[in-house]
């Protein structure tokens, strides 16, 4: 009669020879969405304790109701919007190669319409973004894909104690790669976006978006969410920035994603950061949205020199 630990040991056997074994991919695949996911609930908890901060511990810095309408109003018209980048690198936890590295670029600027408040303290933009990915080392050095983001905004200061402490924003933006047939990937959303600033150090922003027009790609919401959260805290004043910039699916899932960049600026007479940016997650292209990635950049950076809009 057999005993039950050599039975025990027979069933271990026969499970490991008929149940089929998971392929490493898949298991690498498990893995990335834990990791996402792990990141995503810490970064998230770290922006929810920050907006819970008692009004008492806001710093006494903030620039004065003169100041700031003054800089609005007389600044240049044209001006920088969101980081302007020009990176390079190459897919983390894989044997470089010119298949899974590139360059990766942004431009982002902003128009002032007008140099007084249009409506209720109000400031009036045109603002535009556009990213590419540049595969540099291929042949031929093929742009695989530049998604194009214009839009119209509002941004309206908030003041207390009169002194700036936050930024309203309302925004209707388009976003589209360019591209027809089955490569056409667009969408259009209305923005609410509220930044604050705690200290002269750290800021957080959080803009929520209400989508239509989603027909080329009805699911974009399950990967590209429909909330965005920044937190940036300026490590060393104007010398050492970390930015963290997060999204979450519209479902309860592990899609999401999770950017994360630190910039050092060498010199204090120009506006040039040294950066250094891993992306984690999908979405990072409209044309690839559905697909995880997982890249590490370093390259140039040029930063807002005023209070950042995003």
């Amino acid at each position: 009669m057999k005993s039950f630990t050599s039975w025990q040991e027979e069933q271990n056997v026969h499970l490991i020879r008929t149940e089929p074994l998971e392929s490493m991919d898949k298991i690498k695949q498990n893995h990335l969405n834990f990791t996402i996911q792990s990141k995503l609930k810490w970064c998230f908890l770290v922006i929810s304790c920050i907006l819970l901060f008692p009004a008492s511990l806001y710093a006494q810095s903030g620039m004065s109701r003169d100041s700031t309408e003054y800089i609005l109003a007389n600044s240049p018209a044209f001006s920088i919007y969101k980081d302007n980048y020009f990176i390079t690198g190459t897919a983390l936890g894989e044997e470089p190669s010119k298949y899974n590295s590139d360059i990766k670029f942004q431009f982002s600027f902003k128009q002032r319409l007008q140099n007084k408040p249009v409506f209720a303290g109000s400031y009036l933009y045109l603002t535009y973004t556009q990213k590419s990915f540049w595969d540099v080392y291929q042949a031929s050095s093929p742009f695989t894909e530049t998604n194009y983001n214009p839009g119209l905004m509002l941004a309206k200061p908030i003041y207390k104690d009169d002194k700036v402490r936050s930024m309203l924003m309302l925004s209707i933006e388009h976003e589209s790669n360019g591209r027809d047939s089955i490569y056409s990937r667009s969408w259009n959303y209305i923005g609410i976006n509220y930044s604050h600033h705690f200290s002269s150090r750290i800021r957080a922003s959080l803009k929520l978006v209400i989508p239509f027009g989603l027909k080329d790609n009805p699911d974009l919401l399950k990967y590209n969410g429909l909330a965005e959260w920044q937190f940036t805290w300026d490590i060393k004043k104007e010398k050492l920035v970390l930015d963290i910039i997060g999204r979450k699916s519209a479902e309860w899932n592990t899609k999401g994603s999770l950017m994360t960049t630190i910039s050092f600026r060498p010199s204090p007479r120009r506006n040039l950061y040294w950066t250094l940016q891993w992306y984690q997650g999908y979405s990072e292209s409209l044309i690839d949205y559905r697909e995880s990635t997982n890249m590490l950049r370093v390259g140039l950076m040029f930063k807002p020199s005023f209070f950042r809009f995003y």
